[in-house]
């Protein structure tokens, strides 16, 4: 699993809604998202992002090194994986 706190996603420091965190749950072996959650700023629509790609049978890997506009909140998903334990 990864967790990663709210503080660290730059577009909720930019707009100080800092409260929160995101975490995701996946196999190791596979890569594939078992499950995501993201309590903060605009979190449900975070999460449709990780729900699209579940639906699609993306690994996390893809999100990892996905394109995403800056600033939004999706890009933090380039930085969650990093807390993968």
């Amino acid at each position: 699993s990864a967790s990663m706190p709210m503080a660290y996603v730059a577009r909720a420091l930019e707009t100080d809604e800092t409260k929160g965190m995101m975490k995701a749950v996946v196999d190791a072996d596979t890569k594939e998202i078992l499950g995501f959650a993201c309590l903060g700023i605009e979190g449900g629509e975070v999460m449709s992002m990780v729900q699209i790609a579940m639906m699609g049978g993306l690994g996390y890997d893809k999100l990892q090194n996905g394109c995403f506009a800056h600033p939004c909140l999706s890009e933090s998903l380039n930085n969650l994986w990093g807390f993968l334990e």
